[in-house]
């Protein structure tokens, strides 16, 4: 069991942090967004070099930068819009009764360019390592990519927890595409196959011990498989637990104003980096 627990540590880690950083700098004054955008640019440029260096390791080592690498890619995506610097045409609310298809276009209106960015570094990823024996990088930033349009279509659909209250000041017309509901019909079959897809990906983990490379792949990318399931249902179950939940980056929220801060009673639990692309 030892050589699958640094993996998985890892992943918490990156994911616990990684959301923290991003909600952290999203709550600071928008005079330091140029800045903040500029550090993650430069970050996205370390994470391609790493997939692309990584590619062919297939040590722990290489599995390691790969994920990483990843993750790092998804969070300039997360960044540039919520920071409003890749978002979309749509930047009003919906009048009052819009609904069905029409509803649905002026969403995909509001999200437009980041989604064209996510499909351009898609096919980055998928480039820099096609072919190549580590495709850990891949995987994870498919994992999430899953997550986050099964998280924004389920949010556009209707959940309970709609996390609405996080939205910058500068997208909160995003929360006009936002529905409150117990549940939509979508979201058992997205936890279902979500769930389907994290089993698979354990069982692969868990085939060849011997081989260290490829059980810490496989246990990162299904360390975040997990993690996105259990937000997908902090966002449908009526939870006291949000409360604890949320102090896991009650360090990121300081740099919130208190205009930007909801009272603990009315907290949803937090978008993190598994599902915080779960804007329609």
């Amino acid at each position: 069991m030892s050589h699958y627990a640094p993996p998985v540590l890892l992943g918490l880690f990156i994911w616990w942090f990684s959301t923290g950083l991003i909600l952290f700098l999203d709550g600071l004054p928008r005079r330091t967004f140029r800045w903040s955008m500029t550090g993650a640019t430069a970050l996205l440029a370390v994470a391609l070099y790493g997939l692309i260096g990584s590619a062919g390791d297939t040590s722990v080592t290489g599995a390691y930068t790969a994920f990483t690498s990843a993750v790092v890619i998804w969070g300039w995506l997360e960044i540039s819009f919520y920071m409003g610097y890749v978002t979309g045409p749509r930047t009003h609310h919906c009048r009052h009764g819009c609904a069905g298809w029409a509803h649905f276009g002026h969403a995909i209106q509001a999200s437009l360019y980041h989604e064209i960015a996510v499909l351009i570094l898609a096919g980055a990823v998928y480039g820099l390592t096609r072919g190549c024996p580590n495709q850990f990088g891949t995987w994870t930033f498919i994992t999430l990519w899953w997550m986050h349009q099964s998280a924004r279509l389920n949010v556009f659909l209707g959940v309970k927890n709609l996390n609405a209250e996080f939205l910058p000041e500068h997208l909160s017309h995003i929360g006009s595409f936002f529905r409150s509901a117990p549940m939509n019909m979508l979201f058992p079959f997205s936890v279902t196959l979500s769930t389907i897809a994290a089993v698979l990906l354990g069982q692969q983990a868990l085939a060849r011990p011997a081989d260290a490379f490829h059980t810490a792949g496989y246990m990162l990318v299904t360390t975040m498989m997990v993690l996105a399931i259990l937000e997908h249902w902090f966002l449908v179950l009526p939870l006291p637990a949000a409360k604890a939940w949320n102090r896991l980056w009650e360090w990121s929220l300081g740099s919130r104003g208190t205009g930007r801060k909801m009272p603990r009673h009315q907290q949803s639990p937090l978008p993190t980096q598994a599902t915080i692309g779960g804007h329609p």
